[in-house]
């Protein structure tokens, strides 16, 4: 029985614990679900909850009425979001071997953000620190999650372009980054974490670019 029920653990056979829970780290029923939400005591991965926000969403304008902002725009912002939480988190936690951003419109994924480190120790003080935190803000709110494996996680719909669900989709629609910046980050080494330097030996500026208030950069 015990083997069995091991074998069952985390899966939608599983009546006691959620298998939504189990594999994205979040369930659109929150404290409400009838089945159980283990939260690990130590895991390689850590969820910033609804820390990115997409400006195509939240973007408005002084006096209040939506502000349109462009594809290429919407995509340099993340480029931009991206770049700072990865880099921050590592230079002050440890190695980072993954991370993701939901571009998913539910309550319980949107704008997550998943980071996984190369040792739970650094996880778990990454934790204990940011919850002091503010970004953007906003009040970070960090807890150690169960996914580890997100191909798991993935709706794989989306990846084909296929998901009849869109934004409200109960697994993960990971916003992608730029190949460039793909490059940067995960080729550079523990030792060479500096960012990229122009020749004249200062970092490259932002390009200009018609800001609505959700463009501004936040810090930890």
């Amino acid at each position: 029985m015990a083997e069995y029920l091991a074998s069952i653990f985390g899966t939608e056979k599983d009546k006691v614990n959620c298998s939504f829970y189990f594999k994205i780290g979040a369930c659109r029923h929150g404290d409400r679900c009838s089945r159980l939400h283990n939260k690990p005591t130590f895991s390689q991965t850590i969820v910033l909850l609804n820390l990115y926000r997409n400006p195509q969403n939240t973007a408005q304008t002084a006096d209040g009425s939506h502000c349109h902002v462009s594809d290429v725009e919407v995509q340099e912002h993340y480029d931009n979001f991206f770049e700072e939480v990865f880099t921050e988190l590592q230079e002050k936690y440890g190695e980072i071997e993954e991370m993701n951003v939901c571009d998913n419109l539910g309550d319980h994924l949107v704008g997550n953000v998943y980071v996984k480190f190369r040792r739970e120790e650094d996880a778990e003080r990454a934790v204990a620190e940011l919850n002091n935190r503010w970004f953007n803000g906003q009040a970070v709110h960090a807890e150690l999650s169960p996914v580890t494996d997100f191909r798991e996680s993935c709706c794989r719909q989306y990846e084909m372009g296929e998901c009849t669900r869109g934004g409200f989709c109960n697994f993960m629609h990971l916003r992608p980054i730029s190949r460039n910046l793909r490059r940067q980050l995960y080729g550079r080494g523990p030792r060479h974490r500096s960012p990229p330097r122009s020749h004249t030996g200062h970092r490259p500026r932002e390009r200009n670019r018609r800001r609505c208030p959700d463009h501004r950069r936040g810090r930890f």
